[in-house]
């Protein structure tokens, strides 16, 4: 059975920081996860590589929260499956 985005998520947030994954909920912010500048870089090249897309940064520093790298992953893979989403450059 497909794991969701957010399944996804949780898992690479608790593969990352070694936590319990059952002790992430969307609404866990990086602060309350001990989740630094540091380990957030770790963190979206992890996420990177789990979801095949390419975060960009002015993306990946307003992400505070699981539940913003959730949506924001969530549009990335939309953009990426739509044609021609490859190349698109539009700002978010």
């Amino acid at each position: 059975m497909p794991e969701t985005v957010a399944e996804k998520v949780i898992a690479v947030i608790a593969k990352s920081k070694r936590i319990p994954a059952n002790s992430i909920t969307l609404d866990s912010k990086f602060e309350e996860l001990h989740i630094d500048s540091l380990d957030g870089l770790n963190l979206f090249f992890d996420l990177e590589e789990a979801f095949d897309v390419a975060i960009p940064d002015d993306r990946a520093k307003a992400m505070r929260t699981v539940r913003e790298v959730v949506e924001g992953l969530e549009q990335l893979l939309t953009m990426k499956g739509a044609p021609g989403a490859a190349s698109s450059t539009q700002p978010q």
